[in-house]
């Protein structure tokens, strides 16, 4: 009888235990428990056996991290998450969040040509695998197909995993694995609130993508050549990714209109180091525009345990431009990209009955209007903000049926406006930017002839409609358009510097393409993407950072499969120091939302230049080692810089200084009253021809003293690193910050065939 007592008596403490801690609040809530797997005792054969045992009931865990992260997460009562919390093995704790996505001529415009340069002598990246975390894939696209495609490389260790619509025959020596992760969606979903259980009419429990971002991003990065592609005529030619031969491993942590949560966030970075991917792709960021700690941050922590590995990790600066620091992922190991414009084009014309043209963009493919004149209405000049941002059932049917009706941007998004339009009766849209977009214009495929216009056409439309008795109006479309200039230009939504958590490290890093992006989309829905859109089609056209990220995914693949030794902070550093700051114009790049010319805090080193990214002289490299001196130096103490980076440590007795973390840009901060000189020490890792002489030039900004020393620095076949000190002084008396808050000069390097530019950015800034 004693014999068989005492399991059930562990079983009643475990009951009363449990069933205490639900008495109270039994609100249930993921955290993300970060744990020093080393006090893990011995009796325990592994880490979960450890946590389902001391911390959480096994049904509670929803995932067990090991690789990029050491701990658990699980669905949990506050009483239950107070108890662990005070655990002493745990290092920190980490409430579950949900992010979103930040929603065939851009290879050729990164100065990529066939049979020259990088992608020949890459051989495409055939060797190298990109993994991509989003919405899934559609992988019947040709963007996937493994036709003359060798074997998949040796090293791989991922799976395909089965579920519904996605067999294992989906993968192929192409699209070499996916995997989907779930269980934080559904944790959040089963404790109530706003978050809304997956619904399997419209999406699919597997890898299989419902909502088209996925496939767009994975063929962005990595598509194979796809001939005669366009959306419904649009953007017409050959469609193909940066990589064209590069594998695809795809991890599906976002869902269809629920976004991605943080728990699952960490466990794709888990698997896909574990995998063996040699780049992760990342376009997702935080939902409320403020950047958390980098401790509190999972996608800050998966990507330092990635890069740790020897994975480059890109991921998008944020659509929330052009907003001062409005930049997004900020941690000094990713590579942050922003988003430019290519050289294609879709014009659109509105045609007022005075005879004015007004430029604009669109993406329209049904019949177009012929010519024909229609009256034009604008909902918004009764004053109602609903109706003038065509908001759901604001508009009345008899003001609004056979016209053309004028909408602003904002609030909803803008393809739905069209839809509400269309309810009402609309024959078409005029839609009209705001003050905070300016003449930032993306093309969109919308269900009602619409022509999208910036703020200053929109203003003249607005007043022709109050000024005239009787206002018409009709749309001309005009198709594609190639050879656009100026191209690039700094895309008005793409996320600015400087960076609100650490200004010393400029960000973003760099700007790719991200406007007007032809890629493959999902045959679950429209190109709109709205419930009512019932068109399929193979290849879509988007815009936003989410487009760019995968740009330089493509890019970081092939310089990976070219120099294999290079660290992810190399093939950075490669593409920053050798980036475009011009437009095809040879004129200073210039910034969408102002028309004025762009600075570092909009396009960070300039536009990824790939062509000069294969060769570039010096790379400015960083080690883990510098990483964790720089958490040091912004004031984290060793218990907390444990949890990023996996192992314990001490920082070094003189706390060093964030600015002198290698990086291959220079920030100098002055506060009003301090001192008004700054000294940066960098190092450059000659990967150019062994013997080398550089010598630097300088472009100081006014009121700005730039020294450097040493004056040259000398390379051979022994000396492969140099240190070199730059001096910044500013005279505040002539110094100018102008409207950013900030001026801007430039470093640069050369050996008479290589230039290596640094861009320098001077700031006046009191510490909070």
């Amino acid at each position: 009888m004693a014999a068989t007592s005492l399991p059930f008596l562990l079983f009643l403490f475990t009951f009363f235990k449990f069933s205490a801690s639900q008495t109270a609040d039994q609100t249930l809530k993921t955290f993300l428990f970060r744990v020093d797997r080393n006090s893990k005792p011995s009796i325990f054969p592994t880490h979960y056996h450890w946590y389902a045992s001391e911390f959480a009931d096994p049904p509670q865990i929803l995932h067990v991290y090991d690789t990029v992260f050491h701990g658990f997460s699980a669905s949990l009562t506050p009483h239950q998450v107070a108890s662990i919390s005070s655990h002493p093995s745990v290092l920190a704790v980490i409430e579950d969040q949900r992010r979103h996505l930040h929603t065939t001529r851009s290879p050729q415009f990164l100065g990529l040509r066939n049979q020259r340069g990088l992608w020949s002598e890459s051989d495409y990246g055939s060797d190298v695998i990109v993994g991509v975390f989003d919405t899934g894939v559609w992988p019947e696209r040709r963007s996937f197909s493994d036709k003359h495609l060798g074997p998949i490389p040796r090293r791989w260790r991922g799976v395909c995993e089965t579920g519904v619509k996605f067999a294992k025959s989906n993968c192929n020596r192409k699209l070499v694995g996916a995997r989907f992760f779930i269980k934080g969606h559904e944790a959040a979903a089963n404790a109530g609130g706003p978050i809304s259980a997956i619904n399997d009419t419209v999406e699919y429990r597997s890898p299989r993508d419902a909502d088209g971002h996925g496939t767009h991003t994975a063929s962005t990065a990595a598509g194979r050549y796809a001939f005669e592609a366009s959306m419904s005529g649009y953007a017409s030619g050959i469609a193909k990714g940066v990589a064209p031969k590069a594998r695809l491993a795809v991890y599906k942590v976002c869902w269809k209109e629920s976004g991605c949560f943080d728990s699952d966030i960490l466990a794709a970075f888990d698997a896909a180091v574990n995998d063996g991917v040699d780049v992760i792709s990342i376009s997702i960021g935080g939902g409320d525009g403020i950047s958390s700690p980098y401790y509190l941050d999972p996608i800050a922590i998966g990507s330092y345990g990635a890069v740790a590995h020897g994975v480059f990790v890109s991921s998008s600066a944020g659509n929330d431009g052009p907003n001062g620091m409005s930049v997004t992922n900020l941690a000094p190991w990713l590579t942050t990209v922003g988003a430019g414009t290519i050289d294609r084009n879709f014009p659109a014309v509105v045609i007022l009955g005075d005879g004015r043209r007004l430029n604009g963009v669109s993406l329209y493919a049904g019949s177009p209007l012929k010519g024909k004149m229609y009256p034009v209405v604008y909902p918004g000049k009764s004053g109602m903000l609903s109706g003038s941002l065509c908001m759901e059932n604001s508009l009345d049917p008899r003001e609004v049926r056979g016209k053309i009706v004028i909408c602003d941007r904002g609030s909803s998004p803008r393809v739905a406006k069209g839809l509400v339009v269309k309810k009402a009766g609309g024959v078409g849209m005029i839609l009209a930017n705001g003050i905070s977009n300016g003449e930032g214009l993306v093309g969109d495929a919308h269900l009602i002839p619409t022509c999208a216009v910036g703020a200053d056409e929109g203003d003249a439309v607005k007043s022709y409609v109050s000024s005239t008795k009787t206002p018409t109006a009709t749309l001309d479309f005009e198709g594609t358009v190639i050879g656009i200039k100026p191209a690039p230009v700094v895309a008005s939504f793409s996320g600015r510097g400087p960076n609100g958590l650490n200004p010393e490290i400029l960000k973003p890093d760099l700007i790719a393409p991200g406007v007007n992006i032809l890629a493959a989309w999902t045959d679950a829905v429209g190109p709109t993407g709205l419930e009512t859109d019932i068109r399929k089609t193979e290849f879509n056209i988007l815009s936003g950072t989410s487009m760019a990220a995968p740009h330089v995914s493509g890019a970081a693949a092939l310089l990976k499969s070219a120099h294999p030794d290079w660290s992810p902070a190399a093939i950075r550093s490669a593409m920053m120091t050798t980036a475009s700051v011009t437009d095809n114009r040879n004129q200073t790049m210039t910034d969408e939302a102002t028309g004025k010319a762009s600075t570092a805090y909009d396009l960070g080193a300039g536009h990824l230049n790939l062509g000069r990214a294969m060769d570039p002289g010096l790379v400015y490299d960083i080690t883990n080692d510098d990483y964790v001196r720089f958490l040091c130096s912004v004031g984290y103490g060793p218990r907390v810089i444990q949890v990023i980076t996996r192992t314990p440590l001490n920082c070094p007795a003189k706390k060093p200084s964030p600015e002198n973390l290698n990086y291959p840009s220079i920030a100098a901060l002055f506060s009003t009253a301090g001192k008004s000189s700054k000294t940066f020490i960098r190092t450059v890792t000659n990967v150019g021809q062994p013997n080398a002489v550089y010598r630097p030039r300088i472009e100081a900004p006014r009121g700005v003293t730039v020294a450097v020393k040493p004056s040259r620095l000398v390379f051979n076949e022994a000396v492969k690193k140099r240190s070199f000190i730059v001096t910044v002084g500013v005279d505040r008396k002539n110094v100018v910050f102008g409207e950013a808050g900030a001026v801007f000069g430039s470093l640069y390097w050369s050996d008479g065939k290589h230039v290596v530019r640094s861009p320098i950015v001077v700031t006046q800034m009191d510490p909070l």
